[in-house]
């Protein structure tokens, strides 16, 4: 049955070539572990994007019980912690995943920087990549305070106090991160949203992009 399904839908959508386009894609022999030993260190881009992959699968688990106002918002990850199955396993690589993200994210930053990926041709990417960092910072950010607890709400008002001290332009920064003048309701409303829908959304358009031009360019050789 399943044979037949994929026929069917071969002969209208010709799926076959685009499949085998990646699935015949040559790796290079310095990226082959079987290869090289130091080939490890190419690896830190795709165990960013595996744990990004978990990050989003546990995090539209965590959202079918988080209620983003500040009466419940607490309550209800108690309740997803304590009361719902695998609530406190799913919540806790959630937790840990977003530290993880960070740390193989910046050793792939390193590892392109000190081999020197970042020049012609793929400078585009370079910056492609460093928004990508900086989307993966404020993913952070903004999940920390969801939870509503003492440490998310003061570790977020320093970070917004951080963000007001920016010249010119830090206390616009403040009020949009704030929705006004306190860290309160409207914070978590804003923050949710940030954290669910636009950052998320940024992040997989720059990714998108990132394994487009990957693609186009090849993976960089050794210095």
């Amino acid at each position: 049955m399943l044979k037949n399904t994929y026929e069917w839908l071969d002969k209208r959508l010709d799926i076959t070539p685009m499949w085998r386009d990646i699935a015949d894609h040559e790796v290079p022999e310095h990226v082959n572990p079987a290869h090289h030993f130091s080939a490890f260190i190419y690896c830190f881009g795709g165990l960013t994007f595996f744990i990004v992959v978990i990050q989003i699968l546990s995090g539209m688990f965590l959202a079918l019980y988080y209620v983003p106002d500040i009466q419940n918002a607490w309550k209800s990850v108690d309740y997803l912690q304590n009361e719902i199955a695998f609530g406190q396993i799913v919540r806790g690589m959630h937790h840990w995943g977003a530290s993880v993200s960070i740390v193989m994210l910046f050793l792939h930053t390193l590892r392109v920087f000190f081999t020197g990926s970042y020049k012609h041709p793929r400078e585009f990417n370079w910056v492609i990549g460093m928004s990508i960092f900086f989307v993966m910072l404020g993913l952070g950010f903004t999940g920390y305070l969801l939870p509503w607890d003492n440490k998310a709400y003061f570790a977020t008002k320093v970070g917004i106090q951080i963000a007001a001290s920016v010249p010119v332009i830090g206390s616009a920064i403040a009020t949009f991160l704030q929705g006004g003048e306190i860290v309160g309701a409207q914070t978590l409303a804003r923050f949710f949203a940030l954290h669910v829908f636009f950052l998320p959304a940024i992040l997989l358009l720059l990714l998108g992009v990132h394994f487009v031009l990957i693609r186009r360019q090849g993976i960089s050789g050794p210095l």
